[in-house]
């Protein structure tokens, strides 16, 4: 039996999957495992299932040993793996795509909506106890009907959230490395423009590109000086995306209208000039957070790992 350590909670159909036919190492406490005990752990490990709050680097990858064979992600993105390094070491990462797609999306048009209509702000007001009463400016939002999402970063997710807007009757535009398909373009109705476009005319401004170099800080405070001030900014992708003192600046300012984050850039802590405002909705990372979800998504990270340890090739690799 090969030797699989699991670097974090997840659901148990998928550890009990895992465990006919290897033996489990499951970290299973409700905080994260400190870095020490990671490393102690995955030594001798023949597959580890990581989450992405654990870095699986150079150093995790040889105290591991090299009869490492596969690291499962149980996420989409993989920011948190070094894949050279594992690419360099033989040891196959993988991910899972595709299962998230549909939460996320729900989740991005929840903050659009939240932010839009300034429901979190009324919330806040009714639990906060303070007086209230119905006039014909209180608490207006903006409506979404004739209004233009930019979606920057058009793959699953980016395509699920278009789909989204288009049935509350908005135009879609959207920013990407490719096009999208003809037949799926026509049916959004959706035009790929360039970054600078896209933000001078969309009126929310939606992020699902992945994170990397090229992605860090793509939206500073030229990019926000550049967007309309009435326009909103949703983030369900990866919090360093965005340049968290500059977007509290332009909230403060004014520059635009709201802002809607579920990740943050450097996740659990929140900038607190963010904190003190009123037009941001900020929620913590529930992209992919329900039951259905998060059990597809470590379901799928153990099938990776059977396939990869019976030799077979796993359904979703990233390297």
């Amino acid at each position: 039996m090969s030797r699989v350590v699991v670097t974090g909670r997840v659901p148990e159909a998928a550890l009990e999957k895992l465990r006919t036919e290897h033996e489990v190492d499951a970290w299973e406490a409700p905080e994260s495992i400190g870095r020490e005990e990671l490393l102690r752990r995955v030594e001798g490990a023949d597959a580890v299932v990581s989450l992405l709050t654990e870095r699986i680097d150079a150093e995790l990858l040889d105290a591991a040993g090299p009869q490492l064979k596969v690291v499962a992600n149980v996420a989409v993105g993989y920011d948190n793996i070094d894949v050279p390094a594992c690419t360099e070491r033989g040891v196959l990462a993988t991910n899972t795509p595709g299962v998230l797609t549909e939460a996320t999306a729900d989740i991005a048009f929840g903050l659009i909506l939240s932010t839009t209509r300034r429901l979190a702000e009324g919330e806040r007001l009714i639990r906060s106890g303070q007086a209230w009463k119905w006039g014909m400016f209180f608490l207006l939002g903006s409506s979404l009907q004739g209004k233009t999402l930019g979606v920057v970063g058009m793959g699953g997710i980016g395509r699920a959230t278009a789909r989204r807007a288009k049935a509350f009757g908005m135009e879609i535009v959207y920013q990407s490395r490719s096009e999208i398909d003809p037949a799926t373009a026509a049916n959004l109705g959706a035009r790929r423009v360039d970054l600078a476009e896209l933000l001078a005319i969309s009126d929310v401004v939606s992020l699902h590109c992945p994170y990397g170099q090229a992605t860090h800080h793509l939206i500073g405070a030229g990019q926000l000086a550049a967007m309309k001030d009435s326009a909103y900014l949703i983030n369900t992708a990866r919090g360093p995306i965005i340049d968290e003192a500059a977007l509290a600046s332009a909230l403060r300012e004014g520059q635009i209208a709201g802002a809607g984050l579920d990740v943050f850039e450097k996740e659990p802590d929140v900038h607190p000039g963010l904190l003190e405002l009123e037009n941001v909705v900020l929620v913590p990372h529930l992209g992919s957070a329900t039951v259905e979800t998060r059990t597809a998504m470590a379901m799928l990270a153990a099938d990776n790992v059977l396939a990869l340890l019976s030799g077979e090739q796993p359904a979703t690799p990233i390297n």
